[in-house]
């Protein structure tokens, strides 16, 4: 039963970081979509685009939303390691449990942060409803994507203490 575990945790140890990476890819999407409405509105008027074909508002959201996405990635790297340390019996798990509390601030504040939807609010700092209303509908829910990585990680890393913790009986009932 052991060995048939271990994958799955494996599998949402490692959907964090994966998950971090489709929330950036998901709403380079969104930007760009709300940029090509941007550009297209009569109110454009021939402004610049960077060598990206961004405008300074895609741009900004852009870099917005990939710190979000790089600090949930690395924080996603972390709870996998940690859930792979977990699984090995011996000393240092309460440090582990503590280490993964610790980086649950963080990881939520990322999480608040994309709740808080940068690129709409950075949309309406900049006063561009083109901008905004070029954004699809879908482009406020990707913060669920997120939501499920931290869920997905959690599940994992309990599934890889509980094999560590059935590892470490073992361990013991095998000494004399």
């Amino acid at each position: 039963m052991a060995g048939r575990r271990w994958p799955v945790a494996l599998g949402l140890l490692v959907l964090g970081p994966v998950l971090a990476a489709a929330y950036a890819g998901v709403n380079l999407v969104a930007i760009k979509a709300a940029v090509k409405a941007q550009i297209t509105s009569p109110a454009w008027a021939g402004g610049r685009l960077g060598p990206d074909g961004m405008t300074a508002l895609g741009a900004d959201t852009w870099q917005l939303v990939w710190w979000t996405a790089l600090l949930a990635g690395v924080l996603g790297m972390a709870y996998a390691v940690i859930g792979v340390l977990l699984r090995r019996p011996g000393r240092g798990r309460t440090m582990l449990f503590v280490l993964s509390g610790v980086l649950v601030v963080p990881y939520v504040l990322a999480v608040v942060v994309a709740l808080l939807n940068p690129v709409r609010l950075t949309a309406q700092l900049y006063r561009s409803p083109d901008f905004a209303g070029g954004l699809p509908a879908w482009q406020a829910g990707t913060v669920l994507i997120l939501v499920a990585a931290g869920l997905a990680q959690a599940a994992g890393l309990f599934l890889a203490a509980a094999e560590g913790r059935r590892a470490a009986g073992a361990l013991r009932e095998a000494q004399p």
